[in-house]
C-alpha cells in the first residue's frame, strides 16, 4: 500500500501540532486538565492563540498528535510487512515493535501516554479523545489488513481483526498506565499488548494459526 510523501507545508504543520501536544502534555502533568489553559498550552508552545485554534479545538483535543503517534508508526511497520505475510505473525511483530522502548526517544513517548492516561481518568473530555484516537486508528488499520490478508479475505474478518488488534494496544496502555511497571521487560506495554491480541485472536480465522504453527 503506496501513500504520497507528505509535502514541506504538511511537514511544518505536523511539527507545530506534535510541538503544542507535548506543550500541552507537559501542563496536563504538571497542573492537570483543570488547571491548565489553551493559553498556557500556546505560551508554553511558543504560537500564537490564534494558531492553537488553528489546529485544535480544545485543550484537551490538543494531546491527539501525541496520542496518534505511535498508532501512525505502528500501522507504517504492519504494512511493511507485505501481502502474503501471516496476519497473527505480522500483527504480534508489528505490535511488539510499536511498543517496545528501544530507545529513549519512545521511552518518553510511552511515559507521556500513561500520564496521559492518568489524568483522562478524570477528565471525560481527555478520555473521549484516546477513545477517537484508537476509533481512527482501527479504521485506517482495516485497509492494512485487508491488504495481508489479500482479496480473499472475508470483510468481517478483516473489520475484527483491526477492532481486536487496535483493542488489544488500547486495553494494554490502559492496564499499564494503572502501574507503575516498567517501560521494558515483564508488564511492559509490548508485552501486555501481545498478551491481550493472543487473548482476543481465538475465534477469528484470520487471527489463527500461521499455516505450519
Amino acid at each position: 500500500m503506496s501513500t504520497k510523501p507528505p509535502s514541506l507545508t504538511e511537514r511544518r504543520k505536523a511539527a507545530t501540532q506534535l510541538d503544542i501536544a507535548r506543550a500541552a502534555a507537559e501542563l496536563f502533568t504538571e497542573h492537570g486538565p483543570d488547571g491548565t489553559t489553551a493559553e498556557d498550552i500556546a505560551l508554553r508552545a511558543g504560537v500564537a492563540l490564534r494558531t492553537f485554534y488553528r489546529y485544535f479545538r480544545s485543550k484537551q483535543d490538543a494531546v491527539a498528535p501525541l496520542l496518534a503517534g505511535g498508532a501512525d508508526r505502528w500501522r507504517e511497520s504492519l504494512a511493511a510487512a507485505g501481502p502474503g505475510s501471516a496476519v497473527p505473525t505480522a500483527l504480534e511483530r508489528s505490535i511488539a515493535e510499536a511498543l517496545s522502548a528501544h530507545d529513549e526517544e519512545a521511552a518518553e513517548g510511552l511515559r507521556w501516554t500513561r500520564g496521559l492516561l492518568r489524568a483522562a481518568a478524570e477528565d471525560p473530555a481527555l478520555r473521549a479523545v484516546w477513545y477517537r484516537v484508537n476509533q481512527e486508528s482501527e479504521e485506517r488499520l482495516r485497509a492494512v489488513v485487508a491488504d495481508l490478508a489479500g482479496p480473499g479475505a472475508d470483510p468481517l474478518e478483516v473489520r475484527l481483526t483491526a477492532a481486536a488488534a487496535t483493542d488489544a494496544i488500547r486495553v494494554a496502555l490502559e492496564a499499564w498506565a494503572e502501574t507503575d511497571a516498567p517501560v521494558r521487560g515483564e508488564g511492559a506495554p509490548a508485552e501486555l499488548a501481545v498478551r491481550c491480541l493472543r487473548e482476543l485472536m481465538g475465534g477469528m480465522r484470520l487471527l489463527g494459526p500461521a499455516p505450519g504453527e
